[in-house]
C-alpha cells in the first residue's frame, strides 16, 4: 500500500472535498481525512485529474477546516471484512459496528464495489421462497434469485412489512441455509430500533446482517451502504453457500443522496434533477443479485421504493421497474380501510412466478388458482365500479355475489397479521374456500381434477 498525503484542500461543498495538485490518485481510491480538531474521516475519490482530485466524504464535510486538514489517499478501494461472524450484526454504511461490539478481524476484505458477474454464468432464477404472505405468495411469487421491489408511499407501513418478510421468509420444505441481508437508509431513531426489537424478539436475529444508516447520518453514507451490504451478501451466497434475501428500505433516499451529490459535482440534471445516469447506478446495484452455474448459493432482492406523492410513474419506481421483475404495490386505500399489508393486487406482478411454482414448487393446483383468482377480483372490481354509481341494490344476485367476494377477499386474503405466518398450503386452501362461494361452472380457469380435490362450494 503506498500512501500519500496531502494538504491542498481547496474547497468542501456538500459532501465533496476537492484536492488540488495530486497527480497519479486512482478513481475509487479510499481516502482518510483529518480534519484540524484531530477527528478522522473516511472518502472515496469519484474523480481523478492531475490538477484536480474530487472525493466523497462519508460523514460529510460540515465544519472541516481546510488550511489545517490533511487528505491520505490510501492507494487501496473502500472494503470490507468478510467472516461468517457477519451474523447478528449491525453495521453502518462502511461495514463498521453500531452494536458496540468489536469489529469484525478476518484475513478476507473485498471491495464494495463487487465485480462484475460474467452473464454465461448466471441461471435462471427458480425456486419459490415462502414469505408467509398470501398476497406474495400466492399471487406474485417470490422465487430464488429474483428481483422484486415493493413500491409503497408515504405513511404506508412498508417497514413493518419488509419486517415480516425477515421474519418469515423461508425455503418450503428444504433444510438448508437461509439467511437475511437487511440494509436501511435514512430511517428514524424508532424505525431503527423498531427492526432491532423485531429481529431479536422473534430469534431471526443470529441469521440476519443489519447495515443501517439513520435519517440524521450524512446522506452520503447511503451511496456505500447498498453496495456494503451486497458484498456481505455475495460472501454468505457465493462462499459459504447460503441462500440470501436482501432486503432494501429505502431505494428513495438513496437515490435523493444520489441526486445530491449529483448536483453538487455539477452534473447535468435529468428528470425531475436526478443524474441522466440513474438507472445505470440503480442497474449496478440490482444486477448484483442472481444466481451463478455451479454454485449452491444464491441472491433474491426485495427493495423498497417509496413513491413521492404515491406517483408509479416517478423516476424511482419507474426505473426500476424496467431493471426488476415485478412488483409489489401498496394501496393507500386499503391502508386507509384498517387492511394490512394493503397489498394492491391488479398492479402487482411477479414476471417470474410461473418459473417457481407448481406441482414440483408449490402444489399442482397454484398457477391455475392465481388465475382463477385474478379473474374473479377483475370482475369484482367492476362490480364495485358498477354499484358505486347505482348503488348495491340494484345489482344482481350475480352481481352482488362478486362484491362479496370481493369484500371477503380484502378483509381475509389481503388482509392479515403481522404475526401471521401463512404456509402456501394455508394460502391456496384460503382462496379455495373463497371461489368456492361461486358454483363450479363459473370457475373456468380450473380444471376437473382440481375441482373434484379442492372445491367446498355447493352448486
Amino acid at each position: 500500500m503506498s500512501i500519500k498525503e496531502y494538504r491542498t484542500a481547496t474547497q468542501a461543498r456538500g459532501g465533496l472535498l476537492v484536492v488540488r495538485d495530486a497527480p497519479g490518485i486512482a478513481f475509487g481510491d479510499r481516502v482518510r481525512i483529518e480534519d484540524h480538531a484531530g477527528g478522522v474521516r473516511n472518502g472515496q475519490v469519484i474523480r481523478s485529474a492531475d490538477s484536480e482530485v474530487l472525493i466523497l466524504v462519508f460523514e460529510g464535510t460540515d465544519d472541516l477546516d481546510l488550511d489545517h486538514t490533511w487528505v491520505r489517499f490510501l492507494d487501496e478501494p473502500v472494503e470490507i471484512a468478510l467472516s461468517p461472524e457477519l451474523l447478528g450484526r449491525e453495521f453502518n454504511g462502511l461495514g463498521e459496528p453500531r452494536d458496540g461490539r468489536p469489529p469484525i478481524l478476518a484475513n478476507l476484505r473485498r471491495p464494495v464495489s463487487g465485480s462484475a458477474i460474467n452473464p454465461a454464468a448466471r441461471t435462471y432464477p427458480r425456486e419459490f421462497i415462502q414469505t408467509g404472505i398470501s398476497t406474495i405468495d400466492g399471487l406474485n411469487s417470490l422465487v430464488r434469485g429474483q428481483k422484486l421491489p415493493i413500491f409503497s408511499g408515504s405513511g404506508l407501513p412498508h417497514n413493518r412489512l419488509a419486517a415480516q418478510i425477515v421474519r418469515q421468509a423461508k425455503l418450503k420444505d428444504e433444510d438448508t441455509s437461509f439467511s437475511i441481508v437487511f440494509a436501511a437508509m435514512g430511517v428514524s431513531y424508532a424505525d431503527a430500533r423498531f427492526f432491532r426489537e423485531e429481529f431479536a424478539g422473534s430469534g431471526v436475529l443470529r441469521n440476519v446482517v443489519m447495515f443501517i444508516n439513520l435519517a440524521d447520518d450524512p446522506p452520503v453514507e447511503r451511496l456505500t451502504l447498498p453496495r456494503t451490504a451486497l458484498t456481505a451478501a455475495e460472501y454468505l451466497a457465493y462462499d459459504l453457500d447460503r441462500h440470501v434475501l436482501v432486503v432494501m428500505t429505502d431505494m428513495t433516499y438513496y437515490a435523493e443522496a444520489l441526486r445530491e451529490v449529483a448536483t453538487a459535482k455539477g452534473d447535468v440534471p435529468a428528470r425531475k434533477g436526478y443524474p441522466g445516469y440513474l438507472y445505470s447506478d440503480l442497474a449496478e446495484i440490482y444486477e448484483r443479485c442472481g444466481r451463478i452455474h455451479e454454485r449452491h448459493g444464491s441472491i433474491t432482492m426485495m427493495p423498497v421504493v417509496s413513491m413521492p406523492s404515491d406517483d408509479i410513474t416517478h423516476p424511482i419506481p419507474d426505473l426500476t421497474g424496467y431493471i426488476t421483475e415485478g412488483q409489489i404495490v401498496l394501496s393507500r386505500e386499503l391502508h386507509n380501510q384498517g387492511i394490512y399489508p394493503p397489498v394492491h393486487i391488479s398492479p402487482s406482478l411477479s414476471r417470474l412466478m410461473k418459473d417457481g411454482i407448481g406441482k414440483d414448487d408449490t402444489r399442482e393446483d397454484h398457477p391455475r388458482v392465481a388465475g382463477q383468482i385474478y379473474a374473479l377480483y377483475a370482475r369484482a372490481q367492476e362490480t364495485r365500479n358498477l354499484a358505486s354509481i347505482i348503488g348495491a341494490d340494484e345489482l344482481s344476485e350475480r352481481d352482488r355475489r362478486f362484491l362479496a367476494f370481493a369484500d371477503a377477499f380484502d378483509q381475509r386474503f389481503v388482509g392479515q397479521g403481522e404475526a401471521e405466518d401463512r404456509s402456501i398450503d394455508a394460502t391456496l386452501n384460503l382462496a379455495w374456500e373463497l371461489m368456492s362461494a361461486f358454483p363450479r361452472d363459473s370457475l373456468t380457469r380450473m380444471n376437473e381434477t382440481d375441482l373434484a380435490k379442492y372445491y367446498t362450494g355447493t352448486d
